[in-house]
């Protein structure tokens, strides 16, 4: 075969496990909104010089930016043969890309099969990957046999389906991936959410390889989660599939959401920020007095309010609107937060429907 060797990303695919290292030679802006699937990034042309060289196409020639250019690429693909390539044997096989016309991973891909190893380019680069995984989401949602875990706010839903996971079940857990809890209080302070097209890498990497003979448990999300919005292939077939209803007692819920929530006990300033957003549904006074709540460290009746007055009617609304299998739902009943319950209730489903 001649290296560098130019497929599609759909050929690729079935030969990922082939490669030693999948390669973006994007900037590293480019490469944070997104990128396939453990990438490295060794950017030919950082953002700032990728800036300098387009403002060179476009003020004075092209012949004077692909000069400019080709000094910068030229540098940068010799720092990383010496900063990482180096100590890598003939047999070593890289996947390089970039984000369409081939022009940057052309120039790394050519000078590594120089070198003598069997590199491999993305012909239409990272545009060609998520033509991919757009085009493959709504097939996969289709074929999956979803199991939706619903319950209300501090139910335990995210703990259920972890321990599912735990023993051997394919989970799609949508808020790890998006890195929020999935209400207006979700947000995660020691984390950002990823761009939307990650998210959506994400859910792609996550189901590429299910085992469409078993079923997908997830939970009863809305459309957005955070910032984000679920791809509607994925929310449909999951409206449209059958439900698990995990009841837990008051007390319990308020308990388990001060444990996930320990950053807003501790910050009841961050809390009353959050709370702002409530603010249209409930009304100044009501809000003012949550924050008062907050204020004075009485987290477990603010809690508790809070469940009472806005999450459990907005999620008997959504559920029975959006859920329509939910009126059939398995029931699953648990009196406890502790870890072994959630194991029997998890033990309960497999048997039940695995």
């Amino acid at each position: 075969m001649k290296y560098p060797e130019l497929s599609s990303f759909s050929d690729l695919l079935p030969r990922l496990a082939e490669f030693d290292a999948i390669i973006d030679v994007r900037s590293p802006s480019e490469f944070a909104e997104d990128h396939i699937p453990g990438a490295i990034n060794c950017p030919v042309l950082d953002d700032e010089e990728r800036i300098r060289v387009g403002t060179m196409y476009k003020q004075i020639n092209s012949f004077e930016a692909k000069k400019t250019g080709a000094v910068l690429v030229a540098k940068n693909i010799a720092r990383h043969i010496e900063q990482h390539f180096l100590d890598k044997p003939r047999e070593w096989k890289p996947l390089i890309y970039c984000w369409r016309g081939g022009n940057r991973s052309g120039s790394m891909a050519h000078i590594l099969a120089k070198i003598g190893w069997p590199v491999a380019q993305l012909d239409g680069g990272y545009k060609n990957y998520r033509h991919l995984v757009n085009d493959a989401l709504p097939g996969i949602a289709s074929l999956i046999k979803w199991q939706v875990i619903c319950g209300t706010t501090g139910s335990g839903k995210t703990r259920l389906l972890q321990t599912l996971a735990l023993h051997g079940a394919q989970i799609l857990d949508l808020e790890e991936l998006a890195a929020h809890r999935g209400s207006v209080l979700g947000h995660l302070p020691s984390q950002k959410q990823p761009s939307q097209k990650m998210f959506e890498s994400k859910i792609w990497q996550t189901l590429r390889n299910i085992d469409f003979t078993r079923p997908v448990f997830v939970e009863s999300e809305s459309k957005k989660v955070g910032n984000l919005r679920v791809p509607d292939a994925i929310i449909e077939a999951m409206r449209a599939s059958p439900c698990i209803a995990l009841e837990l007692p008051v007390a319990q819920r308020v308990a388990l959401l001060m444990e996930d929530y320990i950053h807003f006990v501790s910050e009841p300033e961050a809390l009353n920020n959050r709370l702002d957003c409530l603010t249209s549904l409930h009304g100044k006074d009501k809000i003012q007095e949550w924050k008062e709540l907050a204020n004075q460290g009485k987290m477990t009746e603010l809690v508790g309010e809070l469940l009472k007055k806005h999450y459990d009617p907005a999620y008997l609304k959504s559920i029975k609107k959006n859920f329509p299998q939910s009126a059939n739902a398995m029931i699953l009943t648990q009196h406890d937060i502790a870890y072994e319950h959630f194991e029997e209730s998890a033990k309960e489903i497999l048997k039940r429907l695995c």
